[in-house]
């Protein structure tokens, strides 16, 4: 007989780490929350999720987000002056999503680089065509002592198309950061595709939420307590809390 009275209780979206390490939250300076009024409820929600630590990773990109270590740490400070920061409980510190172009170069050059922990740093392609000599520069990084680690190699078509591209810049030396939203099928089919491969092939180094918005965060919510998920991160091994 069926009980149409009995509750089941929903799975909580719990993150598959504590660390954070690619996202867009501090307000204001580039395509992610643009003020601390949408900032500080993105963050509330992953701490929910079981995120206690966040690596904010704002875009530093020639002609269209231009940060310098001055604006990235004005951003942080006006989001964790916020009494509602403070409430949260969650630890936050900043770095950087930087694209490979000639800004980046000066920036290595002029030793303004924002790393990570570790002195890993967060680097990324233009979605239109690969760096023209990443296996170089990933070289390079390493003389440096960073520790170069690849923002959602999924995402780019050029390398989907022709996967043995994955191996030899991870036989390089280059980690791989996959985007959740990616798993979730959230941007388009390849991008899934190539990222279920990625992980099928023990590939991923990281995974991140590389939350924007509210529209990302409802997205992952519904994806981390689907049954792709469980499937997703089955066996996989993650360096995030590492860091």
């Amino acid at each position: 007989m069926f009980n149409f009275f009995h509750k089941t209780t929903a799975p909580k979206p719990l993150f598959p780490y504590t660390t954070e390490v690619h996202c867009h939250l501090l307000p204001g300076i580039d395509d992610g929350a643009p003020d601390t009024e949408h900032a500080l409820p993105l963050l509330r929600q992953i701490h929910e999720w079981g995120i206690e630590k966040v690596i904010a990773t704002p875009h530093v990109t020639e002609a269209t987000f231009e940060n310098t270590p001055q604006t990235v740490s004005d951003a942080y400070e006006r989001l964790t002056r916020e009494p509602e920061f403070g409430e949260i409980g969650i630890q936050l510190s900043y770095s950087a999503e930087y694209r490979m172009d000639d800004n980046f170069l000066n920036l290595l050059q002029r030793n303004e680089i924002m790393p990570m922990p570790g002195n890993h740093i967060l680097i990324e392609n233009s979605f239109l065509q690969p760096f023209w000599n990443i296996k170089e520069l990933i070289f390079d990084l390493q003389l440096k002592g960073y520790a170069p680690i690849l923002a959602h190699p999924e995402r780019y078509a050029y390398y989907s198309a022709d996967k043995k591209i994955y191996q030899e810049l991870h036989d390089h030396g280059c980690e791989f950061q996959v985007n959740l939203l990616s798993l979730a099928g959230y941007y388009n089919k390849s991008s899934r595709e190539a990222a279920e491969w990625l992980v099928a092939k023990h590939l991923v180094d990281y995974l991140g939420s590389d939350m924007h918005n509210s529209n990302h965060a409802l997205y992952l919510g519904k994806y981390l307590t689907s049954k792709d998920f469980v499937k997703h991160i089955k066996g996989i091994q993650l360096k995030n809390d590492t860091l």
